[in-house]
This record gives structure tokens, sequence and C-alpha cells, in this order.
């Protein structure tokens, strides 16, 4: 075995505060090999990012490394100097952050700012970097480099901003690369294009890397080994699939259950959250930090003191005191089994819905007058106490249409029925305190929907009397705490404020506020996407079981196909504007598939190990609304590209069976002999 190119050896890392000191990072230890990929995962607030900062030492003024040794390439870096530290990063250490504008400089040219690392670290001519930069933009798959490098970051896409950071990260061929979340703000098809990316240069070159991430799935695809994390420890550490084969520790196994994989069920097998939340650093219990959360808890054994890690395989380790007497190959306890949810009549009809924006291509308002398809031709409905997803990626039209049913914007053609009601043209303004409580919205990030200077109970309250609930504040008071009742939290939080509630909690409120007053249709726009996986069960649990009670219906707005699949009754497929396929969820991620649904698929990362997926490559970029294709809206992107038949004429829309569309131009031969994408093999438990 070869020497790791990094070593972590009892890592403490502390930050101090008017507070006091707060451990961040206790214990941990860590290798990578040379070439190796080491995935990072566990819930928000681990230390995840803290280690890979670390290691950068970039810990601000008030951060510290306590004890414990951090290695590269066998040498102590804490024994390095303030010189040796800059020469090193960037050059033999790299690091790709989440959001690519906090590392790219708004005010400088692309190309400029790659050859500045070269000629840095590198100490080449200015005009061979840029050569060099040229080749880099290539090799991460851009097109026309001369033009990315002659252009400022603002004019670029997320997905092409994300490369950028990755070319530049890489340019120097380093020996380490730390990948800090680097594809959650991105499309799922673009993220599967840069994590093939990053896969193909790290081997390329010889890189090592480790990839912070909560999302099990891409670590699962992407990585060699994997630690998992929990209250600033790590609590499991070992090979991909030992580790999802053959986990050892609870909160691992706890972290897997509440992931929608194929085969979960809302109803028949929903999935299991984690019960309880992730301690502050100053409430952690004594011995083991998982213990009241976990369902093997044990007095005298699990807080007896430290718990350290323990060897239990081949570079395999637990932190755990009862890993010999746990059956770790038992079912686990299945969660509370549901009758499906019988839907009702129709209470949403969309037909022909367009939504078109005039925009001059004019600096200053000059210039030609063009058009914007957000929206094209919108036709489905929606039935009471159904859920139907709306996926597509960012551009889609998705928003939009929101806006629309929420009265920001109103429809240019079309109609949108609300029962005997027509929303389309009916702007927010217009519409009466019923219309406006029949059609709420939960939003995607719950930090900000919340008045930071207002109880969570006076929030609540508000939204009642604007709704015009209740005859007076006494009512209004019962109501609101019966809404904190429906979200499943305690009534002692209508007196607190919302700096004092976890993420979800928070997330629970919104969902209390937009249900408040009886609406008969709920937009929820990617309401989980913020939320920790173990966090998500729950959520998606208390949206089933709010619907159950009140018949609403939902349209559940996501670009992740896991939850999707799990939560949504039909699915209404959505590219440039356009429906490309719409059907039942299981019609839907069954052949026959619209070549765009195909290519979504395939880009989904599954956190399970049994599950087989065929390769589809979707290349390019969505094109602007600005210069919609003629003809079929995919045809730029699309494998199956017939000259002359998809880039002319209307797309003809094909009834397949049980309401199942699909617009395309194949023949339905072609259609109909599609092979699976995502397949379960079967298991020997399964056999």
């Amino acid at each position: 075995m070869t020497e790791p190119i990094l070593e972590i050896e009892d890592l403490n890392i502390s930050f101090y505060t008017r507070a006091g000191e707060i451990p961040a990072v206790m214990d941990f230890s860590m290798s990578v090999l040379p070439g190796e990929t080491m995935g990072l995962v566990g819930e928000s607030g681990c230390g995840k990012s803290t280690v890979s900062l670390g290691i950068m030492r970039y810990l601000g003024n008030n951060g510290s490394i306590k004890s414990g040794k951090i290695k590269f390439m066998g040498r102590d870096m804490a024994e390095m100097s303030a010189e040796e530290m800059r020469n090193l990063r960037g050059s033999k250490i790299s690091m790709v952050y989440q959001e690519p504008m906090a590392s790219l400089n708004p005010a400088m040219k692309v190309g400029n700012q790659l050859s500045e690392v070269l000629t840095v670290h590198d100490g080449v001519t200015e005009e061979e970097a840029l050569k060099r930069a040229a080749d880099m933009v290539s090799a991460v798959r851009l097109p026309d480099p001369d033009r990315i490098l002659g252009a400022y970051p603002h004019q670029l896409s997320g997905g092409q901003q994300q490369r950028i950071v990755i070319a530049m990260a890489l340019l120097s061929k380093p020996q380490l690369l730390l990948l800090d979340e680097p594809t959650t703000a991105l499309d799922v098809t673009v993220e599967a294009g840069i994590v093939e990316l990053i896969g193909e240069l790290a081997k390329e070159f010889g890189t090592s890397m480790i990839f912070v991430s909560h999302n099990l799935g891409l670590i699962l695809e992407t990585c060699d080994r994997i630690t998992v994390m929990y209250s600033g420890e790590a609590v499991e550490e070992g090979d991909i699939d030992t580790v999802f084969n053959n986990m050892r520790h609870p909160y691992t196994k706890g972290l897997l259950r509440s992931i929608p994989v194929p085969g979960a069920d809302k109803y028949s097998r929903p999935l299991v959250a984690i019960p309880g939340q992730l301690p502050l650093p100053h409430e952690r219990p004594i011995g083991c930090n998982f213990g009241p959360r976990c369902d093997h808890y044990a007095e005298e054994i699990c807080n007896k003191g430290l718990v350290e890690m323990h060897e239990v395989g081949h570079r395999h380790r637990s932190r755990c005191e009862r890993i010999g007497e746990i059956d770790w190959n038992a079912d686990v306890a299945a969660a509370e089994q549901d009758e499906p949810i019988e839907v009702g009549d129709v209470v949403v009809t969309v037909n022909h819905l367009k939504k078109h924006y005039s925009v001059s291509t004019g600096m200053f308002g000059g210039g030609d007058t063009r058009t914007v398809k957000a929206n094209e031709d919108l036709t489905f409905e929606a039935r009471e106490a159904e859920t139907v997803a709306i996926v597509g990626e960012s551009g889609c039209g998705k928003s939009t249409f929101a806006k629309v049913l929420m009265g920001l914007e109103t429809a240019t053609d079309g109609t949108v029925a609300l029962g005997n009601l027509d929303i389309a043209h009916l702007p927010v303004e217009k519409r009466n305190p019923q219309t406006v409580s029949s059609v709420q919205m939960v939003f995607q990030n719950p930090f900000d929907t919340l008045n930071p200077s207002m109880t969570i109970g006076n929030q609540i309250m508000r939204v009642l009397e604007i709704f015009e609930i209740g005859v007076n504040d006494n009512d209004r008071r019962e109501r609101m705490l019966e809404l904190l009742d429906l979200v499943k939290l305690p009534r002692e939080f209508a007196s607190r404020m919302p700096r004092q509630l976890s993420g979800g909690q928070k997330q629970r409120i919104g969902i209390a506020r937009a249900f408040a007053g009886r609406p008969k249709l709920v937009v929820a726009d990617e309401p989980v996407s913020a939320l920790d996986v173990s966090v998500q069960a729950a959520v998606t649990k208390l949206l089933t079981d709010i619907q159950r009670e009140s018949r609403t219906t939902m349209l559940f707005i996501s670009h992740d196909l896991g939850v999707v699949r799990y939560l949504s009754d039909r699915i209404v497929v959505m590219y440039l504007g356009e429906i490309m396929e719409q059907g039942r969820t299981e019609d839907i991620f069954s052949p026959p598939y619209h070549p765009y649904t195909e290519a979504l698929l395939s880009a989904v990362p599954v956190a399970d190990t049994h599950v087989k997926k065929r390769h589809v490559v979707i290349e390019g970029e969505i094109p602007s609304p600005l210069n919609r294709p003629d003809g079929c809206p995919f045809q730029t992107r699309c494998s199956y590209f017939m000259p002359g038949k998809c880039d002319s004429g209307p797309l003809p829309r094909k009834e397949m069976a049980n309401g199942h569309v699909i617009a395309c131009h194949l023949d339905d031969d072609t259609l109909n002999a599609m092979e699976p994408v995502i397949e379960v093999e079967s298991t020997p438990a399964a056999e």
C-alpha cells in the first residue's frame, strides 16, 4: 500500500466566540491514498466543511486547530510557514466551493483569472498561461474557448461558471482537490456532466479528491471511500460498497432509510425519519453524540464517556459501543403504513396557457423588441388530494407558471380554472381574500420567508387575519395553535423567534402558514431541497399527512426526481416552456420515455448499490428562450434528432396509455423499444 497523500490524525478544531469555545470537529481521523476519492457526508452543522477549511488553513480569526495533525505528502502542515502554505494552495491543493461566484472576480475576464493561476504558481509566461487555460477550458467541455476566455463571469450560466472554477482548480495539476458541495445549485443534468468530468480529469491527472456532500447518491457514484460525520465526529468510515451494504453505525443506517430510493412508496413503504435533531455544540450529550436519537441506545454503555472509533473490518471503522450486540441484518422497524389517498374531482384545469415577455435588445431600452416564450401551450389538470409534480431544468418555465398561479404574473393567453374561476388573468391585487387563501405556496428557502422580528405565533395569526379567518384574536390564536399541532410542533413554539428554530422547523412553519386558510391548491416550490435528508423524510411525511386531512391539491415543483418519484401521483415534464411528457408517476419512470425524460432519469444519482442505471448522455446547454429552435425545443441536445423532422412543424402529441402523453416525433416502434433507465437488481434477501 502506498503512503497516503493526506493523513489526518486526532484532529480537534474549535471556534472562539463571545459565548466561549465551540468545538466544531473532535477526534477526527482520515486518510486519503493517491488517486483515491473520499466522500465526506452528514447533516448540516456536522463539521464537513470545517474539515476542508482546516486542511486549507482557512479557519478565520476565531477558528483554531487545538490539537491533532494534518499531514500532506508525509509532512505536518502545522510546520509549514505562511509562505509555504500560500504556495501550496492552488498548486498542490485546490478547492472548489459550492457557489462558483465566490471564487470568481466579477471585474476580471475569465481568461485573465485562469492564466493568473499559472503565472503565480507555475511561473510561466502570460502567453503560455493563456494557451494552457484555453486547453483546460476545452477539457472541461466548454464550447468556443476563445469566447469563454474573453467573457466576464456574469456572461456565463451557472453550469459554465462551475466548470471554469473546476478548470481553475485543476490548472496546476494538484495532488489533492477539495470539493465542497460543488453541484448543489446546479440542475441534475448539469450535475451529472460535471461529476463525470471531475472524475475523468482527476483520473487523467492522478488527483486525489475529498468530495463534501449531503447527497449520498452522488457520493455512491463518485467516491471510492466514505466518511460519515455526526456532530463534529467521524462515526463510520470505509469503502463505498462496505458502508452501503454492511453499515455498522446506527446513524449511517438512519441516513440511508431517510432517502427515497426506487422501491420506496409514501403509502406501502414510507421513509423513516431520524427522530430529534442534531445537538448544538454546547448541548452535546455525555458519551455517544447520536445517543438521544438512536434506536439502540443503552444506559451505562452509550453514555459512559468518550466513544472511540473501533476497527470492524479492513479499513472499516465505526464509533459505536454496541457494534457486536446489534443485529445489523434485522429489518428496520417500518414506518406506519397508510391507505392511499383517494383523489377526487378536478380542482385545477390548465388549458393552452401561454406566458410571453417582451424584451428589448438595446442596453437602455432601445433596439428591437423580442419575445421570450416562458410558458408555451401548457395543458394539464390536477384533482382533489392529488400531488402533481412539475419537473425540468432551470429556465424550463416552472417558476413562471407558479407566478401565474399565485397572481404575481398574468397569462398572455389560455386559462387556469380553479373551480369555476379563471385565475390566469387575475392579478393578486384583484383577488379577494378567499381566492388568495385558496392558492398558497410553500417556498424553497424557509429562512427568507419569516419575519425575524415577529414571534412564530404572531406571524401565523397575521396570515389568519389577512384571510379573514376567525372573528377575533382569541379565535385566531386557537386556530394558530391547531396549525402548530398540524405540523407536529410544540405549542410553546408560538412564542419563539425564527432564529430559535432549525431549518426543518422553519419549513414546518412555512407549511403551517400555507395551509392556514384551508387552501384548495398549494404550490410547493422545492420545499425540501434546502433541508438535510434526515429532515426531508419528516417533511415529506408531514405534507402527505396534511394532504390526507385537508384534501388539498398539491403542485410539487422540484428537480430532485428521487423525491418526486416518492411523493407525486402524476408528473409533468417541462423543457423550454413546453410540456414534453406527462402521466402517472409509474409511467414516467418506465419506458417508453420522451428522450428528455430518459436523459433526466439517467442523470439522477441513486443511493442504492443494487440499482443499475443506463447511461444516457445529454450534450450542450439549454437554449436561450430568446432563440428557441423551430420544431421540437429539445432537438439541439437530443441523441434521436432527425433532420427535416424534429426541426420543423408542431410537435405531435402521442397518447400512450392511462393518460400518458409524449410530445415527440419518434415513431411508436422506437418509443416502445426503449430499455428501462433505472432497474433494481435482485438481492439474495429479495429472492
